[in-house]
């Protein structure tokens, strides 16, 4: 429906990617110096580098992203081609440019869009019952601290905010959104006549010498690639942890050294009215201010509705329209004079003016939550996990190099160490590239233990292989039980096969050369024949139901008048398709009127994406990015 949006493919590319790709592969960087220097980047955007870690942890990242999205339909291996690394430095680079811009231009994120940003990561549960040992406990697994999570937010919501801003300025005129809606909701009734191959396959009798000569025509086709039946083990932490047995004692005595943990701070929920005052405010601003406040109290004094004012009088644009709701918060989430108030109120008091540094508020407390204390019982399955993957953890370095050994000393079978840590033998057939049929993450597609295995005295002795590390805290091995060398399958073996696919390709050919003559016939004012067409159906661009995606273009593309017209499509294995249009319908305008707002988002939708690109393109431009083609090559463990 929107053609340019084909025409800019390379351009929604970097801007779907942008969508999908989250502001933390960006922010995830280690340090100013490292920032700032340019030795090793993969780019610079003016005085910042994108380094290959950057590159890594984006690319990571992306991938599990993916995977959340695509479920088992996801691949690794789509982005490792050259066109999705290069996307991801792109991403990286825009996104390098539009914090630059952001900085520039002053951009400020308030504490309250912080909190409300914050609350719907989940990391501390639901919006509603915000729980701060649980959001801390959860940047503690992701190895984050509070103050450097918060600084990526507020990075990430000044990163987004000049192209917010920008997109909210699209209006599309009505002419526009009545001109696609009426080409894109028209109707064509026609009827089609197929040749399909079957017509003509059966007069179709090629000769041995015929078959022999299309054979050789396309070797490369049945080419069977050297391959392999392989054994393998993986050691993993996990594993480890499973044959850890925690006693009662040490669960209990982790419990009692842990429980702060596992104690829930008690929470407030509060609303305010916020009376903002800026840090350089003079004197008599602040009195102002100050005043104002007082007399927002005495009309909650007097009986006034506290949300109501909020709405009408608070200037913290995060609360006041949901009439000063805070929702829950703990102590320590809060700035010390706002909390000491707060946490000093009971459910339904309200407070005297409370000065802090944003201005000066008026708090009212909604509810309580009491602090609670999780039972031993209750935790023990988490406590007995961390202490095993604890444990685990600090003694995968004596296993891995047991699992070495093992493998080692006794290279004929790889039983003695998957009985030592209780693993599973796994089988694969597997190429010297893998196999695109497992997980890119499984063992089998690991560069390095792919090498190990096809090494020359590996082949020859189906000995193990040596342990390979083949990711975080995974250690594998390998041997061949069954090994296949290159070979072209021989013309009598495949036999068949050429017949069918030549009788197949030829019968296709006289299809579409007999489509062919029947349009050129048709268009040149020879009539319809009665058996010439089928029955008459109703197209339309918007629903075309089971009408062949190949024949919709041309068809719509087709003059409407005169009539009737024709239009001739390839449709591959199908055959050739001649398509009689006689009918061309203006949408109905019931229709019109019931689609016209979606029509007009879409079109916004459209229009934003192309004015946020030139925004993007431009930010880009003006950031002076040097880029290091020489640097992108391959990770080594793909």
């Amino acid at each position: 429906m929107f053609d340019w949006i084909r025409k800019h493919q390379r351009l929604m590319q970097l801007l779907l990617l942008l969508l999908i790709f989250p502001a933390f592969a960006f922010f995830g960087i280690q340090g100013y110096e490292r920032f700032f220097s340019s030795e090793g980047a993969l780019a610079t955007v003016g005085d910042a580098k994108i380094t290959r870690q950057d590159f890594e942890t984006a690319q990571r990242q992306q991938s599990e992203r993916l995977r959340q999205v695509l479920g088992d339909r996801f691949d690794s291996s789509m982005l490792e081609t050259p066109q999705a690394r290069q996307r991801i430095l792109d991403s990286l680079i825009a996104q390098r440019a539009l914090l630059i811009d952001a900085v520039d231009h002053r951009v400020v994120v308030p504490d309250s869009q912080l909190r409300s940003t914050i609350r719907a990561t989940g990391l501390g549960g639901t919006e509603a019952g915000f729980d701060i040992e649980r959001y801390r406990n959860a940047l503690r697994a992701r190895g984050q601290s509070e103050a450097g999570f918060e600084a990526e937010i507020r990075r990430e919501i000044a990163l987004q905010t000049m192209p917010e801003a920008i997109a909210q300025t699209i209006v599309v005129p009505a002419s526009v959104v009545e001109r696609v809606l009426g080409f894109a909701e028209q109707a064509r009734e026609l009827r089609q006549s197929i040749f399909a191959p079957d017509r003509f396959a059966k007069d179709i009798h090629p000769g041995d010498e015929q078959l022999s000569a299309w054979y050789e025509r396309n070797a490369s086709a049945f080419e069977e690639p050297e391959h392999a039946t392989v054994n393998y083990v993986v050691l993993t932490a996990e594993a480890i942890a499973r044959s850890i047995e925690v006693s009662p004692e040490d669960a209990r005595s982790y419990y009692e050294q842990n429980k702060a943990r596992f104690t829930t701070a008690e929470q407030r929920r509060a609303s305010h009215i916020l009376i903002r005052v800026d840090p350089d405010a003079s004197p008599e601003q602040r009195e102002a201010a100050r005043e104002k406040a007082q007399a927002i109290e005495r009309q909650l004094k007097e009986g006034a509705d506290f949300a109501t004012l909020a709405r009408t009088e608070s200037q913290d644009p995060g609360s006041a329209n949901s009439g000063g709701d805070l929702g829950f918060f703990t102590r320590d989430m809060m700035v010390q004079p706002f909390a000491d108030a707060a946490f000093a109120l009971d459910v339904g008091q309200t407070s005297a003016v409370v000065p802090t540094e944003f201005g000066f508020h008026v708090i009212r407390v909604t509810d309580i939550r009491p602090a609670t204390q999780k039972s031993f019982d209750s935790v023990r399955p988490e406590i007995e996990s961390e202490i095993r993957a604890q444990l685990a953890a600090a003694r995968y370095a004596e296993a891995a190099d047991t699992f070495s050994n093992l493998v080692y000393e006794q290279p004929d079978s790889l039983e003695p160490a998957a009985k030592r840590f209780g693993l599973k033998i796994e089988t694969a057939e597997v190429r010297r590239d893998g196999n695109p049929a497992l997980p890119r993450e499984n063992p089998m597609n690991d560069k390095r233990l792919l090498e190990a295995l096809f090494r020359g005295e590996s082949i020859e002795t189906k000995n193990n292989t040596e342990a390979v590390e083949v990711g975080a805290g995974r250690l594998a091995a390998a041997r061949i039980v069954e090994y296949h060398p290159s070979r072209r399958r021989p013309f009598d073996e495949v036999k068949d096969e050429v017949r069918k696919r030549l009788v197949a390709e030829l019968a296709h050919e006289r299809a579409v050369k007999a489509g062919e003559s029947r349009l050129a016939q048709l268009r040149n004012g020879e009539g319809a024949k009665a058996d010439d067409f089928g029955a008459p159906r109703t197209v339309r661009r918007s629903a075309p139901g089971d009408f062949p995606a190949a024949a919709l273009e041309p068809v719509f593309r087709a003059p409407a008048e005169p009539l009737p017209s024709y239009v001739g499509v390839d449709l591959g294995e199908q055959g050739y398709a001649v398509y009689e249009i006689v009918r061309v319908t203006p949408p109905d305008e019931a229709l019109v009127a019931q689609r016209r707002d979606a029509y007009r988002q879409q079109l916004s939708q459209a229009y934003s994406q192309q004015l946020l690109g030139d925004y993007v393109a431009s930010v880009i431009a003006d950031a002076e990015v040097v880029r290091y083609p020489e640097r992108m090559g391959g990770n080594e463990n793909r």
